[in-house]
Parts: C-alpha cells; structure tokens; sequence
C-alpha cells in the first residue's frame, strides 16, 4: 500500500506512520527525519532548510523532491511506502504525479488548532536520532532520555507556542488544500483524531480496511 499522511503538525502523522509501517510492512518516508539528519549533519541542504524550518516556514520545493526521489528509488521501496510530511502543497504533489510517484490512499488526520499548541508543548524529541516522544502520550521510559538511542531528549525549536502557530497558519494556507486535490481523484480519506494513540489507530485501520 502507498500511503500519503496529511494533518496539521503535531496531528500525530509520525507516530500513526510508524504503527501503520509495522502493520503493512512499509517503510516510513518522513521528510521531516531527513531533513534533521540533514541540518544535524550540517549538509548544503540541511543548512538550506534549517532556515526555513527554524522560521516555521515550508522548504523549498526543491530540495523536498530531490529527497523524495532518491529515497523511492531504494529497493525497501517496491512493495509500497508511507510518505510523512510530503507533499505540503499543490505543486509538490503536481511533481510527484509528473515524477510517477503512485498514491493508493492520502489519509488526512483532522484535529483542532487549540489542541495541537497544547499537544505541542509536551513533545519531546531526541536529539541524535528525530524520534518523537511526548510526556503524557507517549513518554519515554527514562524521562529526557531516548528509549531508541539513549540520546538527550529536548523541545525543539519549532514546537514552542508561537512558531506552532506559524507553522498552523501555513498549513492551512498550502497544505489543506491537498484534502480536495485527492478528494478529486478519489483518493482521500478522513478520520477525527481520537483521544489516544490507540483509537486512532483504530479509525484509520477502519478506513483503510487493514
């Protein structure tokens, strides 16, 4: 299965892509991880794009695309995908048609604005290796340590309060729009975000029939 993640951030598109990974036995394509490693690495590209992120603006398309290109090419790729965080706009989904990037499904995660500035404030990231945490959803066994790596977890920059807000008025302008893109080809499905992880997972597996 070829699957698209859309919700706003902090939606919970990263934690559903990794359940659904296991589910389908998929890799998990997420730009975002990409990008740190880039910008962690100090990578022409990474500095590029840590710019933008640290503003709360979108990369360029670009230097998405090129990422995107030489990760599908990879032969953990053939039986299928889960791309998280791309596309963000109309025109990268646009190239990713022309590029022959097949989609099965674009699953859109629907929540509040209040509740991801709140749902925001308690995640936690690590720091060597991008995996997400949260305090009351989803906490680490040893608090400020990553249960993957043990690296030291912190709040990134841009899940503080107002580059959240930032980040929320972007998507709605670019990124909401896919919703009718997919919508017209038939491809879209929708679910409400559930209280837990769990019940989300329940309604996206309803949706999805897996």
């Amino acid at each position: 299965m070829r699957l698209i993640l859309l919700g706003a951030p902090g939606a919970g598109k990263g934690t559903q892509a990794e359940i659904l990974s296991r589910l389908l036995n998929v890799p998990t394509i997420s730009t975002g991880n990409i990008l740190r490693a880039a910008m962690k690495n100090g990578t022409p590209v990474g500095l590029k794009a840590k710019a933008y992120v640290d503003s709360g603006r979108l990369v360029p398309d670009e230097v998405i695309i090129g990422i995107i290109q030489e990760r599908l090419a990879q032969p953990d790729c053939e039986n299928g995908y889960i791309l998280d965080g791309v596309p963000r706009t109309i025109p990268q989904a646009e190239a990713m048609e022309e590029m022959g990037v097949g989609v099965d499904w674009a699953l859109s995660i629907e929540i509040e604005d209040y509740v991801i500035v709140e749902r925001m404030a308690g995640r936690r990231t690590c720091h060597d290796c991008g995996q997400s945490f949260h305090v009351v959803s989803n906490p680490p066994k040893k608090e400020g340590v990553c249960d993957y790596c043990g690296g030291e977890l912190s709040i990134r920059r841009d899940d503080a309060p107002e580059t959240v807000m930032a980040r929320l008025e972007t998507f709605h302008k670019d990124t909401e729009p896919l919703k009718h893109f997919y919508e017209a080809r038939g491809k879209l499905k929708s679910v409400e975000n559930q209280p837990s992880i769990e019940a989300t997972t329940a309604v996206i597996r309803e949706a999805l029939g897996i």
